[in-house]
């Protein structure tokens, strides 16, 4: 294990499941789940777009080495990347959908089904939003549940973990949730809160999208979100984040 020199500790997030740190030029991911850990960086191992370097392990430590540069948009605030760059992001997904998937696959399209609808249940009985609003998104949902090829999917592509040097992706971080999976929610994910730029992510992904199931899952992962995040210091009622993707669906 190597030293790592650094006059200061950043929390770059941290909740009861699990913590990333940052120490001068090491992210240290802390998780008491190995499986996942072992499923990440086995991930990581097999993707064929730019991912962190692994350094080392020491449970329930993962020491990553840092990739310099911007990332792509973060939930909430306007992108600073350009269309250029998101067409980068869509093509850097393509070519990890048309790679050789993992062994394992992430949840099956009943478990999503069962959470959805327990989650979509608890929102309207804990007031926590209308019911017509839940409703009209559970509706919206159901074509992300549609059967699909499983490829290859990063399974929790957040813009905030593609990293851009201009308009090159030279990192994509996060691999946990790496797996086989539906390609559209990928897509969703990456393009959750920001629908203006869905054309220029599926120019560089090319081909012909099922742009109904990318909306299907913007409802489903809003729906199943907020209550996790609320309950893990994270502002779904934000500006741009998940309640406004729910009231702009339909």
């Amino acid at each position: 294990m190597s030293r790592v020199d650094a006059d200061e500790v950043e929390v770059v997030v941290a909740h009861a499941e699990r913590a990333t740190l940052r120490v001068g030029d090491v992210f240290l991911k802390i998780d008491a789940d190995q499986a996942r850990v072992d499923r990440e960086v086995a991930a990581m191992a097999l993707a064929p777009v730019p991912v962190p370097r692994v350094l080392w392990r020491q449970p329930p430590v993962l020491a990553l080495a840092a990739i310099h540069g911007t990332a792509l948009a973060r939930l909430g605030t306007p992108s600073p990347a350009s269309p250029a760059a998101w067409a980068a992001s869509g093509a850097t997904l393509r070519t990890l959908h048309g790679a050789p998937p993992p062994e394992w696959s992430g949840p099956s399209s009943a478990e999503l089904r069962t959470r959805l609808d327990t989650e979509c249940a608890a929102l309207v009985s804990g007031g926590l939003l209308p019911a017509d609003l839940v409703r009209r998104n559970r509706a919206l949902a159901e074509a992300a549940l549609a059967p699909r090829p499983a490829v290859f999917v990063h399974g929790d592509l957040q813009p905030a973990h593609v990293l851009l040097e201009g308009d090159e992706v030279v990192g994509v971080l996060d691999w946990s949730e790496g797996a086989q999976g539906d390609p559209l929610a990928d897509l969703a994910t990456l393009t959750l809160g920001y629908a203006d730029r869905l054309p220029d992510v599926l120019a560089g992904y090319g081909g012909d999208v099922d742009v109904d199931g990318i909306r299907g899952w913007w409802s489903l992962r809003s729906l199943v979100a907020i209550r996790w995040l609320m309950d893990h210091g994270f502002d779904p009622f934000a500006p741009g984040c998940e309640v406004d993707v729910l009231r702009a669906s339909g």
